[in-house]
């Protein structure tokens, strides 16, 4: 027999929280789709200027590193800028990896770009050689790195070491294009670079499986790098000073 009392239907409210939160979710997830897809058009032009070292005598790397900096790096601040405002509101790690390829492709423009000589400072003029370190990265971008008391927009430990790996494969490659522009040089300071980073990676504890595998990867970009050295060398094309780094 039917009750005369009150329903035992689920609760109105609770639908209309329901309804509420899914529809705050979509609204986040079309926001930051469009942020990152902003961010995304940065990071490709970044990386097509960048794309042209390969064919750029180290006489003419410095306009083309302005250009970088111009046209590749200040948009991609930018947006990274209104990526960690808008996604600041929200859990981290509901959303990061959302974003996590995006910021590490930003962090690699920036890591390689550094390296060429590039994002000079007043206080620390550009180099070649330079590493940045992930706090110079974080000051560049104008966002937090590695937080650890705040649930908010960052830069990850990972993210600069995925970055990290990234460069290796782009200065391997570097290092077979600068033989043939006839800056030998060049080719040997990336060698050296390359495994003094391989060395260093390998005293980590690396927990992250895709971390792990992308850093035992970089022993193949040594190699191939070793391999134009042993080939130079054998044509004696190595000054000494040089062969013994």
């Amino acid at each position: 027999m039917a009750s005369d009392g009150p329903s035992a239907a689920i609760d109105p409210s609770l639908i209309a929280y329901l309804k509420a939160h899914g529809e705050e979710e979509l609204e986040v997830g079309d926001k930051l789709h469009q942020l990152i897809a902003t961010l995304n058009r940065s990071v490709s032009t970044c990386q097509g200027l960048l794309s042209r070292i390969h064919s750029t005598p180290t006489s003419k790397l410095s306009p083309l590193l302005k250009q970088i900096e111009d046209d590749g790096i200040k948009p991609e601040i930018e947006h990274v800028g209104k990526l960690a405002q808008f996604a600041s509101q929200y859990p981290y790690y509901k959303y990061n990896g959302k974003w996590s390829r995006s910021i590490q492709n930003v962090v690699s423009t920036l890591l390689l770009t550094g390296w060429l000589g590039g994002v000079g400072t007043e206080s620390r003029p550009g180099e070649l050689g330079r590493l940045l370190t992930i706090n110079e990265v974080g000051q560049i971008l104008n966002v937090p790195v590695n937080l650890k008391d705040k649930d908010a927009f960052h830069i990850s430990v990972e993210e600069y070491i995925l970055a990290l790996t990234d460069i290796t494969e782009e200065l391997s490659r570097l290092a077979m294009n600068s033989v043939t522009l006839g800056n030998i040089g060049l080719t040997v300071r990336i060698s050296a670079f390359i495994k003094d980073l391989f060395a260093g990676f390998q005293l980590l504890n690396l927990k992250n499986d895709i971390v792990r595998k992308r850093v035992d990867a970089v022993k193949y970009h040594v190699k191939k790098v070793e391999d134009v050295i042993y080939d130079l060398s054998l044509r004696n094309l190595i000054p000494n000073g040089e062969a013994s780094s």
